[in-house]
């Protein structure tokens, strides 16, 4: 060993030795369990950061962890490169997208590997590969050719400086995030996915995860979102149209005033044809953000049309408002409007002069107060007035009725509705896959033959502007028509950077496939045993790669349901309260930290600091006290084997400090299995080890045997700490006679017999306040318990004088005397 603890000269021997073994490359071969763990993998933007450091440290502590259990572990890596940042760069600095790309991959993957993440990197790819999107590209026409791709106008962002779609996260106060331009609202042709075709399942086997936080279950249910309702038809007067709409509320069809339309709406592109004020204010609409979440904040505004719809039962005539609160995205566009009973529709009416009717009142036994309409919207469900022949109905038994009442009348029909709208996956950008479809002016629409595949996106472009080059490189989109060889044009959209990141974790298992996309390989690794994450993944990500999941295995090339088992989902790295992020300029490249403390010192503090799935705040001086922990335990060590040999541990012949340490060692290595595997709490485990590392220190050595103990508290401490610290462990290990890579060792065994106390410490309570502490023999009982607690003098001065009418023993813990 080395005298003094250099961190860096230990991290170069130990990184070293894993790549001269190869051991961190993994087979599918052996009788060994498998387990695959995966952390996201990363987008190259340049550098890690500190959301980076705790993500894949935690990955790789499962993975050592899993190796030194026994299991033959998978632990690949690679990079999500797609996406808008390499554009940007692109675009500032006249760098292609590709050149910055693998640039950033190199100096990030030299990161990784200074931090000793244990990656099988044969694995690796990147998204950019043409050697992974060609799969991509294949699969995807099998979908269109199944009917689950499709091409339809839908409505978007439009930022027309940028000039490409925008998602509602990227409008701010009606103008592009980036440009500052006045966004619009277009009707465009877009790519889909038919995700509601699944929609179902994949709420449905959500109850199927019971290793899933209930958080991010609960977040992918409301996504989903089924709901059960009903869908009403109201005929358009002078008209053979009829306006459909859905509500879960048809109990309170009788309140309706009004109907509502969206702006994007046929029935207001009509009226504005016709009323210049409908006209202006549907072009206003097509400034404002569409997300649900601003919809609902926002002051809700609406212009009157000359149309008019009839009541599917009473017949009255209805009128039909332009309203910025109906999404054209969600539904059929059109909502009833029951001022008396919903929040919204009551603002609304109440601002413009609508009428309000109450159509249900507070059911027997509820606060008939809650109900004043000059107040607010009565919202609960409760007993139906006001509803003609369905009057003194529950709301629960009006559903049903009046749900009957209108398929009778053929003006409705029960219906299961989802939340959840068909993924849009183009996009008008260029650095991302190409969509492999061409238009030919004859044929039509027409997938990209497999002999033809991939197609290439070119890497050697230059922008004039922020258009994406490939709507002006000819050499790229003119094309021969394969059905009828005439000229036709080659899609230039690309696909949304996360149908990439949708099956990276089935490609890992097999990335050197070529036919099809993944091969049996896939089969054999998925699912995904342990995927660990940040929770800003926890709905978009998750559910479009279990989407995809499905689709592969209803291909044929997965034979699992879902592709992960067990989710841990991170809490987020803050800096003065703040997430650490590039765009704030604090992400906190750990670089300088690694150079100044070692990456042992890094890993531990970033373990230390908090359980995994909470946030917490970031400071350097937690690396600075590991980093002293680092070398204490490497002096101990140290100091321990400049003493000389030590015998073989006889258990018989232990003294009471000896057999102390050992029950100590032992309670930690039962405790951090437990953390590790079954809790995932790898703060406490650093923690145990410092607990450990004190006791082993305290001893003062008299003979052989109380060294033989410290030598193995020592190891003991060192293999619980090495997937946390594996540099500095795997040095101590081969000091203190460990045979091979620490990595390739097995967990030690729990020895039962250590963790039996001779003597225990029980809390003395008198009338279940504590008066004292007494130390007993292990096996005493309540006689003598009680014996022991009356001579301690704190105790004896509650009791002295007083009648002792019971004594209650938790057997090693507590001791309470009831007097009176």
């Amino acid at each position: 060993m080395s005298t003094p603890y250099d961190p860096h000269q230990v991290e170069k021997d130990a990184q070293r030795l894993w790549a001269d073994s190869e051991c961190f490359r993994t087979t599918e071969s052996g009788d060994k369990e498998k387990f695959y763990c995966l952390a996201m993998f990363p987008y190259p933007s340049g550098q890690l950061h500190m959301g980076h450091v705790r993500t894949y440290t935690l990955g790789d502590v499962i993975h050592r962890y899993k190796r030194l259990k026994g299991y033959n572990v998978l632990h690949p890596m690679g990079w999500d490169a797609f996406g808008l940042p390499a554009e940007n760069a692109a675009i500032k600095n006249g760098i292609p997208p590709a050149r910055w790309t693998r640039d950033n991959i190199e100096y990030m993957r030299g990161q990784m590997r200074a931090l000793g993440f244990g990656f099988d990197w044969n694995r690796e790819f990147a998204t950019c590969d043409p050697s992974y999107y060609h799969w991509e590209q294949w699969f995807f026409t099998r979908l269109y050719r199944k009917g689950l791709a499709y091409r339809k106008n839908s409505v978007v962002n439009w930022d027309p400086v940028d000039q490409t779609v925008l998602a509602n996260e990227q409008v701010e106060d009606g103008r592009g995030w980036r440009s500052g331009a006045l966004v619009e609202r277009r009707e465009m042709p877009q790519w889909f996915l038919k995700i509601t075709d699944y929609a179902e399942e994949l709420l449905g086997e959500l109850d199927n995860l019971p290793d899933w936080p209930d958080s991010v279950k609960t977040m992918q249910r409301n996504w989903i979102g089924r709901s059960e309702g009903v869908e009403i038809d109201f005929p358009v007067v002078g008209s053979d149209e009829v306006l459909t709409v859905y509500t879960t509320r048809p109990d309170t069809l009788l309140g309706a005033t009004y109907v509502a339309v969206a702006a994007g709406h046929p029935l207001a592109a009509g009226a504005a044809v016709r009323d210049p004020r409908v006209a202006e204010f549907v072009e206003a609409c097509s400034h404002t953000k569409t997300a649900e979440a601003d919809i609902a904040t926002l002051e809700k505004a609406g212009v009157p049309t000359d149309v008019t719809v009839t009541h599917p039962l009473t017949g009255e005539s209805l009128p039909v408002w332009v309203a910025n609160f109906v999404l054209m995205e969600y539904g059929s566009g059109a909502v009833m409007a029951v001022p008396g009973h919903d929040q919204r529709d009551w603002e609304f009416a109440t601002k413009y002069g609508i009428p309000i009717l109450q159509v249900i009142e507070p059911a027997e036994g509820e606060d008939a107060s809650a109900c004043d309409l000059s107040r607010a919207a009565y919202v609960p469900y409760g007993r139906l007035i006001n509803s003609g022949e369905f009057d003194g109905l529950s709301s629960a038994d009006a559903f049903g009725a009046i749900a009957d009442a209108l398929t009778a009348k053929g003006r409705g029909r029960r219906q299961t509705h989802f939340r959840l709208r068909d993924w849009g996956v183009s996009r008008q950008r260029y650095w991302g896959c190409p969509i492999p479809m061409i238009h030919c002016p004859e044929c039509g629409i027409v997938p990209v033959p497999d002999e033809d595949l991939p197609v290439l996106l070119p890497t050697e472009v230059q922008f004039e502007g922020v258009r994406s080059p490939l709507t002006t490189m000819e050499s790229f989109y003119r094309t021969r028509c394969p059905e009828c060889g005439g000229e036709a044009r080659r899609e230039t959209d690309t696909f949304d950077t996360f149908v990439e990141s949708s099956w990276y974790q089935a490609r890992f298992a097999c990335p050197d496939a070529n036919e099809p996309m993944v091969d049996e390989r896939a089969k054999f690794w998925t699912p995904v045993d342990h995927y660990v994450g940040g929770i800003e993944h926890a709905i978009l990500h998750l559910l479009y790669a279990r989407f995809y999941h499905k689709l592969m295995r209803d291909e044929g090339l997965l034979d699992s349901d879902e592709p992960w088992r067990r989710l841990l989902m991170l809490g987020m790295v803050l800096k003065d309260g703040k997430k650490m992020s590039k765009s704030s300029g604090d992400a906190g490249n750990p670089q300088h930290l690694i150079d100044k403390y070692g990456a042992d010192a890094v890993r531990t503090a970033m373990m230390f600091a908090a359980p995994p799935d909470q946030a917490f705040e970031w400071s350097e001086a937690g690396v600075e006290g590991q980093s002293r922990f680092c070398r204490r335990l490497w002096t101990l060590v140290q100091d321990h084997l400049a003493e000389g040999p030590v015998p073989s541990l006889d258990k018989e012949a232990l003294g009471a400090d000896a057999r102390a340490l050992r029950r100590k060692t032992h309670e930690t290595l039962q405790r951090a299995d437990d953390d590790y595997g079954r809790r995932t709490q790898f703060n406490t485990v650093v923690s145990a080890v410092h607990e450990l590392v004190n006791a082993a220190s305290r001893i003062q050595p008299a003979n052989g045997q109380d060294r033989a103990t410290v030598r193995e508290a020592l190891r003991v401490a060192v293999v619980v700490l090495s997937p946390i610290a594996p540099h500095l462990t795997q040095a101590l290990w081969a000091a203190l006679g460990g045979k091979g890579l620490l990595v390739e060792a097995r967990w030690p065994e729990v020895d039962e017999s250590a963790l039996i106390q001779d003597r225990l410490a029980l809390v003395v309570q008198v009338n279940g306040k504590v008066r004292g502490h007494v130390e007993v023999d292990a096996g005493a009982d309540e006689q003598t318990a009680q014996a022991a607690a009356l001579g301690e003098e704190n105790v004896a001065r509650f009791v002295d004088g007083k009648t002792i009418k019971k004594v209650i023993m938790v057997p090693g813990k507590l001791l309470n005397i009831v007097v009176g």
